[in-house]
């Protein structure tokens, strides 16, 4: 996991349903952890572009349903702030499944825009992505 040069906002809190842009065979998500994030007492641990989670599949093929795998996050509808100053935002929260936590993504086709500071951290998301952002 490479360092990324922009403060990411965080806008996809525990517990958060997402919906995956690859062909995994999950369809929507639930974050029930954020790798290497510590809040204060009573406080949420929110994920954001770019980070790694842990997350159980809630829709999806049989198969896949119920179990539990990593994810990295690519797009968020809550809008951060790049080094060069312009704010970026998508149209909806998404998901990429991996297979391993070193960041090989499971499925082959990755659909709708990637975030540029996923790509940069994750360059095995970047090989398979389309359009990036």
């Amino acid at each position: 996991m490479k360092p990324i040069n922009a403060k990411m906002t965080r806008g996809l809190p525990v517990g958060s349903r997402v919906d995956t842009c690859d062909n995994s065979g999950a369809k929507v998500v639930k974050i029930f952890s954020v790798k290497g994030h510590k809040t204060v007492k009573g406080q949420l641990p929110s994920a954001g572009i770019g980070d790694l989670v842990k997350v159980s599949v809630i829709k999806g093929r049989p198969d896949m349903r119920k179990t539990v795998n990593w994810a990295v996050v690519v797009r968020q509808k809550k809008s951060f702030r790049r080094a060069d100053g312009t704010r970026v935002k998508f149209e909806d929260n998404a998901v990429v499944v991996l297979k391993d936590e070193k960041g090989n993504p499971k499925g082959t086709i990755l659909k709708g825009p990637v975030a540029k500071e996923a790509c940069q951290r994750w360059p095995g998301i970047a090989k398979i992505a389309n359009i990036i952002v």
